[in-house]
């Protein structure tokens, strides 16, 4: 009998989550996709816009359109994670404090601890996906969205042509005219007037195409006649051939990746401090979705009839100088005025002093000694 009641836990189910965790793991996480939708729709749209206008100009492939847009949205969505995060924990506890549940669960002697536990369960997984996120998928889309535009953009010549229009290039320089463009981009029954300094030369072809070789881009016709001479001069030179190239643009299309969109694995290896930084920026987001969660959770505090306004502006004043603290330190970085050792890492601690001052302001000193000491529970 004495053994058995000096086992307090024999004949119960081992439970990692509770009721409360489920709960509040549940609210989170539907805020979490609800506010994370809301922030990538809204900044997607704004640069789908754009896309749309380079689209319609010629720029961009109508069938690159939707697959920059899938692109533009991992990328955004791994930038407003730690956002979305910071506004679902604020947004649901806050909720639970002016409901009096947090009251209710105090006094069944649930602490912060019941809390920080209950969010934690939720945001240890949201950093690894913010952390795979950010250190691959994003620089994977931004290496896709390089590689698609520098197509469209070589490209972007052959999809400005159509059938029965005139086109112009070079500066007015040249303009020619096709019967028909098929779905290869070969031309039939072209029309050519290149001018050459005061010389204006006219070409006549069964075929054209364009291509692009060593020194531009170039227009190869294939068996026309060539007239080339001085308007207003008699001394004029007509020849035919069976190909003939004209140069529509003089620079070719250079695909130089970016620092965004380079592997992860290449930046970790490197030296150079503009590639460390950029790892370290990347480092950014798993961080941040833990430490903005860890500050969140005091900060959700009000009273029952208290506004709720004040505590989220506080928080906003905070996240938007957490915000800005990277962006100036990244340039900081960048031009060795922080070093390199240190990083990013200085304003993540800046933000775990934060947190840790606004749970102290909470609970108080005393209760925080009490709590080391072993003379209080959470």
């Amino acid at each position: 009998m004495n053994s058995e009641r000096n086992l307090p836990s024999a004949g119960r189910p081992l439970r990692l989550l509770t009721v409360l965790d489920k709960m509040i793991i549940k609210d989170l996480f539907k805020t979490v996709v609800s506010v994370l939708t809301v922030l990538v729709v809204i900044i997607v749209s704004r640069k789908f816009i754009k896309i749309l206008a380079q689209a319609i100009e010629g720029n961009i492939a109508s069938e690159t359109v939707l697959a920059l847009l899938g692109l533009k949205i991992v990328i955004a969505a791994t930038t407003f994670l730690p956002a979305a995060l910071f506004m679902a924990v604020l947004m649901v506890l806050g909720r639970m404090h002016r409901e009096q549940e947090m009251a209710a669960i105090a006094s069944a002697g649930g602490g912060v601890s019941t809390i920080y536990r209950a969010v934690f369960w939720l945001v240890l997984p949201l950093s690894l996906c913010a952390a795979g996120l950010s250190l691959y998928a994003a620089p994977w889309a931004e290496a896709q969205t390089e590689v698609l535009m520098h197509q469209d953009k070589e490209n972007a010549d052959v999809r400005g042509i159509s059938a029965g229009r005139f086109s112009e290039y070079s500066s007015g320089e040249l303009i020619f005219y096709t019967e028909d463009v098929d779905a290869s981009g070969k031309m039939r029954k072209v029309f050519v007037q290149n001018k050459q300094g005061d010389k204006l030369g006219v070409v006549n072809a069964e075929y054209g195409r364009l291509e692009y070789l060593p020194g531009g881009l170039y227009l190869i016709l294939e068996q026309g006649e060539r007239v080339q001479g001085i308007p207003g001069q008699k001394d004029y030179t007509i020849e035919t051939f069976k190909e003939y190239a004209v140069l529509v643009e003089k620079k070719a299309v250079a695909f130089v990746p970016h620092l965004e969109s380079m592997p992860t694995e290449s930046l970790w290896q490197s030296k150079q401090i503009a590639d460390v930084a950029h790892f370290q920026d990347r480092l950014n987001a798993p961080f941040g979705v833990l430490l903005l969660a860890f500050l969140a959770v005091p900060l959700a505090k009000s009273s029952p009839r208290g506004g709720v306004y004040g505590s989220v502006l506080v928080a906003f004043g905070i996240y938007f100088a957490y915000a800005n603290l990277q962006r100036v330190n990244h340039s900081w970085v960048m031009s060795e005025v922080v070093p390199a050792w240190l990083g990013y890492f200085w304003v993540e601690a800046l933000l775990l002093v934060v947190g840790l001052f606004m749970l102290v302001r909470l609970y108080s000193w005393k209760w925080m000694m009490l709590k080391f000491t072993g003379k209080v529970t959470l």
